[in-house]
């Protein structure tokens, strides 16, 4: 009996000490996707008048955040997160039929806002065509996110802030 607790009371120090071991094992960009994770679920907003509902989803075996944006009308856009080395990479399929790539610079510090700045462009017909050019995530607590996007459309450039508010069951 004794050696049986001893038995179980040294694997349960070992898994212990494993999982804070992998802990540990992961990457500054793996500490900001799993940061980014924590939006999971659905939030409110409003910009312009326009009301907005956005939900986060964790999707392909957990390598991908998928943020939905509903406006209270036109067109729903999908943007997804993904782990890239060092850098976290921001995708975005968006009304105008295109799709920016954005990419943060290497992280350094988990806790800051994660700013990603455009790499490239798909879909876009004529580089005076209507896109995104940056998005910068603040997560400012478990309950409140701000998103400051950068656009340009005709050499003439501009930034929309949107401001969420977590929705609780």
């Amino acid at each position: 009996m004794k050696r049986s607790l001893l038995f179980s009371a040294i694997g349960g120090m070992a898994l212990v000490a494993g999982a804070a071991s992998l802990a540990a094992d992961k990457t500054k960009s793996e500490e900001a996707f799993d940061r980014l994770t924590s939006l999971k679920g659905d939030w409110k907003g409003e910009q312009e008048g326009v009301k907005i509902s956005v939900s986060y989803a964790v999707t392909a075996n957990g390598s991908a955040l998928m943020e939905e944006f509903r406006p209270e009308s036109g067109p729903v856009m999908i943007t997804m997160f993904t782990i890239d080395g060092d850098h976290l990479i921001a995708t975005h399929y968006c009304s105008a039929k295109n799709q920016p790539q954005m990419v943060t610079s290497a992280i350094t510090d988990v806790q800051k806002p994660l700013a990603f700045s455009l790499a490239r462009i798909t879909g876009l017909k004529s580089p005076d065509d209507w896109h995104n050019t940056g998005l910068t995530m603040i997560q400012e607590d478990n309950d409140h996110l701000t998103q400051e996007w950068t656009y340009q459309s005709k050499e003439k450039s501009g930034k929309r802030t949107f401001r969420y508010t977590r929705v609780r069951p």
